[in-house]
């Protein structure tokens, strides 16, 4: 009982880690197809969380400090729009361009911290995850952007018209992480251009916190010189 007590102290001080369980149990909840007015009410609670801890890493790195909480603001105002009915195609979108834009500095924050580290720690692990996801959850919301401006932007075989939520986060998981396992086919020229871009931030995220990961691990692991030597 008190090695839960102590991981669970541990737990909540680490934002990253905060952010990549409250994203995975959006993930889980989007399994559920219940259009009611309290699984709505659920799902926004959940995204204002994610929010305020969002908000919570990019007080953390001054850079942008005020343009990343005026996107989470915004964010905040344009959901609730949402929730409380408001489903105007450009209201959507604008709360899609507020949480991306969002969901990017709070990325951009969380790779400062980690690069200004000379050591490896738990955070920073979390913190990686928590970029991955990050990146992928604001690429999800510009391909729903983006099919809202531009009908038919995707093709999909087994649904016609606009696509899912879970399919359009499908798409982006499956385009960083270069598995190509989606489905979904991007068709106008914004949604490839997105696409392209996603794919070259997958590769460089690959390239640059794997290699910065192994190299933390590697300088905690170096052998102690005593004075003198």
């Amino acid at each position: 009982m008190q090695a839960f007590i102590d991981f669970w102290k541990a737990f909540r001080l680490l934002p990253s880690a905060w952010l990549l369980l409250l994203q995975f149990v959006i993930l889980l909840l989007s399994l559920l197809t219940n259009n009611s007015v309290s699984y709505r009410a659920l799902t926004w609670a959940l995204g204002v969380l994610v929010l305020l801890i969002i908000a919570k890493v990019i007080r953390q790195t001054p850079v942008f400090t005020i343009m990343g909480l005026s996107f989470v603001g915004g964010a905040l105002i344009f959901s609730a729009l949402i929730l409380f009915g408001i489903h105007d195609p450009y209201v959507i979108a604008i709360s899609h361009f507020f949480e991306a834009s969002a969901y990017f500095i709070a990325a951009f924050g969380l790779l400062r911290y980690m690069f200004a580290d000379r050591y490896l720690t738990k955070d920073e692990l979390f913190a990686a995850g928590a970029v991955f996801t990050l990146i992928a959850w604001g690429f999800a919301f510009l391909y729903n952007i983006c099919q809202i401006l531009i009908p038919n932007s995707f093709l999909n075989p087994n649904a016609m018209g606009q696509q899912s939520w879970l399919d359009l986060l499908f798409l982006s998981f499956s385009l960083q992480s270069a598995t190509g396992l989606s489905d979904l086919i991007p068709l106008s020229p914004a949604s490839r251009v997105i696409a392209m871009l996603q794919m070259f931030c997958g590769v460089m995220y690959l390239a640059l916190i794997v290699s910065r990961l192994i190299a933390l691990q590697y300088i905690a692991h170096l052998p102690k010189h005593k004075d003198g030597e």
